[in-house]
């Protein structure tokens, strides 16, 4: 009977050690991913900060290897001690980052200093670990069992990660989660080694003060998030959602709402009309009778709203990858007022998908296209601006059809604006490009596209129109001489050398 007991417990000692494994593995993932998703907000570029963060963390994680040698005795209270450490810092890292992003000059210092400090504490770990189960498995048992449940954990996380934790919980709860898993587990280990471990009531004391602090905090996230942003905006917040693509954030002052992605700007409710117009009625007013339109991106309804205003118009399909804008768009009273129920329009057919895969399987033809995406800052969208997509563009034209794209500011990015003009025409397009000045944004570009040679425009604009009119738009088809044309190269997917202008021109405007 005794016999049977001892195994037992062998048997529980065991699959609590690797029941740890699989946790530190699940949470070491988890705060990498956080990091790298958080840095990809704040500071652009995803791939770039991805790469980074996961060059650095692993880096870390390295030294945090080298570093266990050094521990030769207590090794299960200098787990749970180390257990705690990462549930602290991995826990509250995001909530640092977030409240520091416009406090303090060195951001990527603090970043990559949070980074190196968890990757330290995780790499610590599983060194350990492996040597306190090194009596109880054979080496061969032990390496195979610790790294099938290291990389279980990981797979977990990475799946997870996207498809619940970042839509449900936002970065802020999902790192104090994970961090509450950590210290539950090192709180565990307390009470079954109590007796093989002569600082127990200090480890207790340790761990249940870390759950308190990651407790008070998940409670506490979104008052966090709206304290963080409060700082961010000038203006009052009134609406904020974490998406699973973005930061949406919509503010207000006396004269104006404004919509952040990411903490990009997106509009201004003083002047949008001005964008909004610019960009859809030069092409559409020349199309000859157009009945269906695509809109592409502009889940804010209000490109939506200006296509609205030709009765001929039979179908509007707008395709956003977001649910959360178009659902804020169709929801809140003063955008809703904004696009003019748009959105809610019979002749309009929201689409929430990603528009490359959609416009692969699309069949449809359409009279005009509008092509309203965010500025090439990643990869991501830098796709949408290729040879590659343009060439799938062009099928969805009918004849006589014409597509419109923002294209950045010609002034701030010249090579940006042009490789979007070159990139469209190596695909054989015929383009017409121009650009307007949108006090929210300086001297913005815009690019009309067609398959035919010739330009045939309709001087007949609607009445309604604040701002252009066939005088106008004369005007914006010259550009002066301090934006003159640029070669460069075309935009392609194996290049993306469009992202790389972007960067490069919008950074030194900015600094």
């Amino acid at each position: 009977m005794a016999k049977d007991s001892l195994l037992l417990m062998r048997i529980n000692v065991k699959a609590l050690l690797l029941f740890s494994v699989f946790v530190v593995a699940t949470c070491g993932l988890v705060y990498e991913l956080v990091a790298g998703t958080l840095a990809s907000y704040l500071l652009g570029d995803s791939v770039t900060q991805f790469s980074t963060i996961i060059g650095v963390y692993l880096f870390s994680m390295g030294i945090g290897s080298y570093l266990s040698k050094f521990f030769n005795r207590n090794l299960i209270a200098w787990f749970i001690q180390i257990e705690v450490l990462v549930a602290v810092v991995g826990g509250l890292s995001s909530s640092i980052l977030f409240l520091l992003f416009n406090q303090v000059a060195s951001f990527r210092i603090v970043l990559y200093m949070l980074v190196s400090l968890t990757g330290i504490l995780v790499g610590l770990e599983i060194p350990l670990i492996m040597r306190i189960l090194e009596d109880r498995f054979e080496f061969k048992d032990l390496v195979s069992k610790v790294f099938t449940f290291d990389y279980i954990g990981a797979l977990l996380a990475s799946v997870v990660f996207p498809l619940l934790l970042v839509p449900y919980l936002g970065l802020l709860r999902t790192s104090f989660f994970f961090g509450l898993m950590n210290a539950g587990v090192a709180l565990w280990l307390c009470f079954f080694f109590s007796k093989e471990i002569s600082w127990t009531r200090y480890l207790k004391t340790t761990c249940m003060l870390a759950i308190a602090l990651l407790v008070a905090g998940f409670i506490l996230s979104d008052r966090i998030m709206s304290f963080a942003e409060s700082m961010a905006y000038a203006d009052k917040i009134v609406y904020s959602v974490q998406s699973p693509y973005q930061r949406v954030v919509l503010t207000k002052n006396e004269h104006e709402l404004r919509l952040f992605l990411n903490g990009n700007l997106q509009f201004s409710s003083a002047d949008e009309y001005r964008y909004h117009e610019a960009l859809v009625h030069p092409g559409l007013n020349a199309v000859p009778n157009p009945r269906q339109v695509l809109v592409l991106g502009g889940g804010d309804g209000l490109a939506v709203r200006e296509i609205l205003r030709y009765p001929g118009v039979e179908k509007v399909t707008l395709v956003d990858l977001d649910p959360e804008v178009t659902k804020i768009f169709k929801s809140h009273a003063s955008l809703v007022a904004l696009n003019q129920e748009s959105l809610l329009s019979e002749k309009v057919e929201v689409i929430n998908a990603d528009a490359f895969q959609w416009l692969r399987e699309n069949r449809k033809q359409f009279d005009f296209v509008v092509i309203d995406f965010p500025d090439p800052s990643n990869y991501s969208i830098g796709k949408l601006y290729s040879n590659v997509f343009y060439r799938l563009l062009e099928n969805t034209l009918t004849p006589e059809g014409k597509v419109v794209i923002q294209a950045t500011s010609p002034f701030v990015a010249p090579k940006s604006y042009w490789c979007v003009v070159n990139t469209l025409q190596s695909c054989g397009f015929s383009t017409l490009p121009y650009h307007a000045h949108v006090p929210s944004f300086g001297d913005w570009g815009f690019v009309l596209a067609q398959r035919k040679t010739n330009w045939q425009l309709n001087p007949d604009y609607p009445k309604e129109l604040k701002f252009v009119d066939a005088a106008s738009f004369a005007q914006m088809a010259v550009f002066p001489k301090d934006m003159p044309r640029v070669e460069t190269e075309v935009n392609k997917l194996n290049n993306q050398v469009l992202v790389h202008y972007f960067e490069e021109e919008w950074a030194q405007f900015v600094n």
